[in-house]
């Protein structure tokens, strides 16, 4: 049996301003937008540059009761976690185009770390997983 998480769904305020962040300041490549008129929503997906595994669906806040989860999806901990080959070069690029860190980088047992915010407040590691790490011959 072979099984994988497609998607992840973000719950945002609004499509295209998601769309802007995570195209311009995280360099995602926008994979799907696609409007759904029996149910007056967008299909929109996005995934990490040179990625071919899990994506995420923005999904915008469609009843009153999502609203208050909008950047909270968690509750205040991380959330999502952004593997890189480079870390030193994505934090100075992120850095630069202003994406807020929350927690410094650090060097960790698993690798090299920081916390940064989405555009509402979501918690993201950046990471750099050392290669003996057991994620790291996964995603190779």
């Amino acid at each position: 049996m072979k099984q994988s998480i497609v998607h992840i769904a973000l719950v945002v305020k609004d499509y295209d301003e998601a769309i802007e962040f995570y195209t311009k300041k995280l360099n995602f490549t926008l994979i799907e937008d696609t409007y759904q008129p029996e149910q007056d929503k967008r299909w929109v997906v996005v995934s990490p540059p040179g990625s071919s595994g899990t994506t995420i669906l923005l999904a915008r806040a469609s009843k009153t009761e999502q609203e208050p989860f909008i950047g909270n999806q968690t509750g205040g901990r991380v959330f999502l976690f952004l593997n890189t080959d480079d870390f030193w070069r994505d934090y100075n690029e992120m850095v630069a185009k202003e994406i807020e860190f929350v927690r410094e980088p650090k060097e960790a047992p698993y690798g090299t770390v920081a916390v940064f915010k989405d555009l509402y407040g979501n918690l993201w590691d950046l990471l750099e997983l050392n290669e003996d790490h057991p994620i790291s011959k996964r995603i190779k």
